[in-house]
């Protein structure tokens, strides 16, 4: 049996942000986890079921995976680790919830991570190139390296012994949750550095060298591991994703892997043919345009197009010629139209034609559908 789609089981739109999948897979959990429907062995495989949605979803680049090849992208283990992380936040959410008690998972939680928007040129979009970016964000305070303590000293909490969680009693359910004295960190800090204000971290603007795989493409995200929010004393810093923009060009236009251009022709070159030199991103190249050659036709330059960054495949480059009305004429090139277009005059004007007299049969016959 096929599986449905993870949008549909979570009920979200495919432009959902990552905020409303969290928020659908919350409902759905409130409604079908197992703990709260131990009896309905259908509910249990509902839940079953948006997990592992959710799972996908959560993550960039697994849900980027998925929205380009469906669930072929993770056939034979492809897409990588699951997002184990998200799903625990949301079930302590839920249990909170439940149990009318604050806080999530046990422990103190990473640093927050942080979003990037790159604007590239499409050259560099398709050839891959190197950035330096100024990321705003918390990181490790020098003046404590991050300890919170002036002097380095902590001691252990004493409302959680070290562990940095409590255990809450819920009738017959016991629940543990982060130790809202020390938030998790199992420590408490007597003489707090003035820096960071026991925190651990002060703002600051880092710079960071980004290095763009050739091929990337807009809402493709590269993650850099840890150098997000540095977080609280004891934890790990959480990741950075750098979102791609890429730039509108003066020629192409990049659909997939595939670029697209217009190439302007006069009408004597596509009356009579021409060769053509075509601005590809690697050089020049030719194109043959045979005699009466009508305006809008494609011609495809293979391999001329951007290597994808999934498959390694190349695209091609697909000009369509557009034929231009002269303008500005000359009186004698408006006297040499003249003469030719008187030509046209006649019973064979037809054959010169295709298009308009098809055009003309097609309006007559309406015209006689209509006045019928």
């Amino acid at each position: 049996m096929s599986k449905r789609d993870y949008y549909e089981i979570l009920g979200a739109e495919r432009s959902a942000t990552e905020e409303e999948i969290k928020k659908a897979f919350r409902r759905l959990a409130m409604k079908c986890h197992p703990d709260r429907c131990p009896d309905d062995p259908a509910a249990q495989e509902r839940f079953k079921e948006a997990k592992e949605a959710y799972e996908v979803l959560s993550d960039p680049h697994k849900r980027a995976l998925y929205d380009q090849h469906g669930h072929a992208a993770f056939e034979g283990g492809m897409g990588g680790g699951g997002f184990r992380g998200d799903v625990d936040d949301i079930f302590g959410d839920i249990f909170s919830n439940i149990f009318g008690m604050g806080g999530g998972r046990g422990g103190p939680r990473r640093g927050s991570d942080l979003r990037y928007m790159l604007e590239l040129d499409l050259e560099e979009a398709v050839f891959g190139v190197e950035k330096s970016i100024e990321v705003p964000t918390l990181i490790e305070c020098a003046a404590c390296t991050g300890s919170g303590s002036a002097d380095g000293k902590t001691t252990t909490c004493h409302t959680c012994r070290g562990h940095g969680r409590v255990r809450m009693q819920n009738g017959i359910f016991s629940v543990q949750q982060t130790c809202p004295h020390c938030g998790g960190s199992g420590k408490t800090i007597a003489n707090p550095c003035r820096d960071c204000r026991g925190e651990g971290r002060v703002h600051d603007e880092r710079t960071l060298s980004v290095r763009i795989p050739a091929g990337v493409d807009n809402g493709d995200r590269i993650r850099l591991t840890g150098q997000g929010e540095a977080g609280p004393p004891g934890t790990v810093p959480g990741d950075l994703y750098v979102e791609v923009r890429v730039r509108e060009h003066a020629i192409f236009q990049r659909d997939g892997d595939d670029l697209h251009c217009e190439v302007p022709i006069r009408y004597g070159q596509a009356a009579l043919g021409a060769e053509l030199k075509i601005p590809t991103l690697e050089g020049e190249a030719s194109i043959t345009v045979p005699a009466e050659t009508q305006s809008g036709k494609l011609f495809r330059l293979r391999g001329k197009g951007v290597k994808s960054v999934r498959s390694g495949r190349t695209g091609d480059l697909i000009c369509r010629v557009v034929v231009e009305t002269p303008v500005r004429l000359t009186r004698a090139q408006r006297e040499l139209l003249e003469q030719f277009e008187a030509t046209f005059e006649g019973a064979d004007a037809a054959a010169h034609s295709p298009r308009n007299s098809s055009w003309l049969d097609n309006v007559k016959q309406f015209w006689d559908r209509v006045t019928s």
